[in-house]
């Protein structure tokens, strides 16, 4: 998922999404581990995600406190 389509999320479904890919994370880690996945690329993927949405959930925050 890119940049755009979490913009368009509510913050309660990209912290429920943060949580999910996170999981995801530490299951193709612990494949990886143990040799039972090729999948490298998914888990970049996964990462880079997961900062898109947390940095849009930090900026909504920041806009909160300004007001």
């Amino acid at each position: 998922m890119k940049g755009p389509k979490f913009g368009e999320m509510a913050d309660a479904e990209l912290e429920v999404e943060v949580r999910d890919m996170v999981s995801q994370m530490w299951k193709l880690r612990f494949q990886a581990a143990t040799g039972q996945t090729e999948g490298v690329r998914k888990l970049h993927s996964l990462r880079r995600n997961i900062a898109r949405a947390r940095t849009i959930l930090r900026q909504r925050e920041l806009e909160k406190r300004v007001e």
